[in-house]
């Protein structure tokens, strides 16, 4: 009784209300992924099994999606939890930093990686709620630290900003080469 009881509390499921939302969604991917596996790893004719390209891909996605099925099915015979759409939207939130750095990416080749990085540092503290003008001066300073660290001691070949052709040619390649 006393080693029933143990893998009882070993399988024990803890699940998060948002639990049954990523289940379906995960087991969605696999089908689509188990439903590309004929274009994008093919099996190639006469050869052992083991060797074929195909082979590791269609093994891995097939238990993706039977796992993927288990983990449904689980969730769905499991007892409701509210706030399923609170954590949701939790997740969905969490995306705006993405957007965040693909903007940021989008803009340095307009006003280059100084300007760029000094403006989204700032913003992204406002964003996180700091208002206090010593707090962004900090945000400021710290992203020409960024910089001047990647750039001149990294070494990292970023693209100047289209911003630094109005600059006259000494500033110009000062500002390409440092910031």
């Amino acid at each position: 009784m006393t080693r029933l009881k143990g893998l009882q509390e070993l399988f024990k499921r803890y699940r998060r209300p948002g639990d049954i939302v990523f289940a379906w969604l995960f087991f969605a991917f696999s089908l689509f992924l188990l439903s590309q596996l004929g274009t994008q790893a093919p099996w190639k004719s006469g050869g052992k099994t083991f060797t074929q390209p195909a082979f590791w891909p269609s093994l891995s996605v097939a238990l993706m999606v039977f796992f993927s099925a288990l983990h449904l099915l689980s969730s769905a015979l499991s007892p409701r939890i509210l706030g399923r759409w609170r954590e949701v939207w939790d997740w969905i939130r969490s995306i705006e930093y993405a957007g965040w750095f693909m903007a940021y990416v989008f803009v340095v080749p307009q006003l280059g990686y100084l300007l760029t990085t000094i403006i989204f540092a700032i913003l992204l503290a406002v964003r996180a709620g700091y208002r206090q003008v010593r707090v962004l001066a900090g945000m400021a300073l710290m992203g020409i630290v960024i910089v001047v660290m990647f750039k001149s001691f990294l070494q990292v070949k970023i693209p100047g900003g289209a911003i630094y052709e109005m600059l006259p040619t000494a500033l110009r390649s000062f500002m390409l080469t440092y910031f």
